[in-house]
């Protein structure tokens, strides 16, 4: 049985870490080989598995020294019919490694969660197509029953939440939230912006977010911006208007290379740990303790989410 479902800790304003870049960690850092960037095939064996456990293991043990709360979310970004069909799957073997993530988020929270340290699972769920340069927008009907295969395990598992990441555009969104509302799982969107703070689709953060709610009647549970650095979307939030207010998480990246420099790029940017502390916390400082998600996403690891730790989290002094 879920543990979470019903009332989602990060609901309120308790602030909670979660991870940082996985694939970037896996293999500029690991020199893990990760075809397509999926890092679901990893949970296919016990070193693969290992690894995996290793990476959470390091974000987890900042969470509890900062007695915080701490979000798990599933290496599942690629492990829907399309992206595990590329890479050889069939349908029976891509459902195994879906539960089998949620497995080891289960294992870990068993282990490592404390009364200040609550972990909440997500499962994970990435774009249909390409998370930088999608060449299809599918429509809200389109995006639900492609979604439906990873909601429907997700529901079936001991996880709390599900959470679309690198969202493209308001289409997929739509879909993602209606597959998970009838599974009856709570869900989050998490857009991505290019460097003007427009989604690839062109369309704005606040025009993506006004009609997913529209067109779900408001029912994801929050929404969360990842896979761009802060300079590309800190001036659309300045604003202190509803949509603003849906937003609980940010999972940046550290470097402030384009989505297309960054697809291009041979090398790791990790960009400036420090510095990126710093802007989560002059976020968190405009946009209040709603703010409370915190991460991160390409070019980080979990020194990036220990400076976020130290420039926004004071130490608690709570058992």
């Amino acid at each position: 049985m879920a543990k979470y479902r019903s009332l989602l800790p990060q609901m309120t304003d308790y602030p909670f870490l979660t991870d940082s870049g996985l694939e970037t960690t896996l293999i500029f850092h690991d020199g893990v080989d990760l075809p397509l960037n999926a890092a679901f095939t990893l949970h296919a064996n016990a070193a693969g598995e290992k690894h995996l456990r290793d990476y959470f293991v390091r974000h987890i043990e900042i969470a509890r020294a900062r007695k915080v709360g701490f979000v798990l979310e599933s290496a599942t970004w690629r492990a829907s019919t399309d992206w595990g069909a590329k890479l050889g799957y069939s349908f029976s073997e891509l459902t195994k490694l879906n539960r089998a993530a949620i497995a080891l988020m289960t294992s870990l929270r068993d282990e490592f969660e404390t009364p200040s340290s609550p972990m909440p699972i997500s499962g994970n769920i990435g774009p249909r197509d390409d998370g930088y340069f999608p060449e299809q927008h599918m429509t809200g009907e389109e995006a639900q029953r492609y979604h439906a295969f990873q909601a429907e395990i997700f529901a079936d598992t001991k996880a709390d939440l599900i959470s679309a990441f690198t969202m493209t555009h308001s289409g997929e969104a739509i879909g993602i939230v209606r597959a998970a509302v009838s599974v009856g799982m709570p869900v989050v969107i998490s857009f991505t912006t290019e460097t003007d703070g427009r989604l690839p689709s062109g369309e704005t953060m606040r025009e993506a977010i006004e009609k997913t709610d529209h067109e779900t009647h408001g029912a994801p549970a929050y929404y969360m911006i990842n896979c761009a650095h802060p300079a590309h979307f800190a001036d659309a939030l300045a604003s202190n208007e509803a949509w603003v207010k849906r937003l609980r998480g940010i999972r940046a990246n550290s470097s402030m290379r384009s989505h297309a420099e960054l697809d291009n790029s041979p090398d790791l940017d990790m960009g400036d740990p420090v510095d990126l502390g710093r802007r989560y916390s002059r976020l968190r400082g405009a946009l209040g303790t709603r703010f409370n998600v915190m991460g991160g996403c390409c070019g980080t690891d979990h020194r990036h989410v220990a400076a976020i730790a130290e420039a926004c989290l004071p130490q608690r002094a709570v058992a």
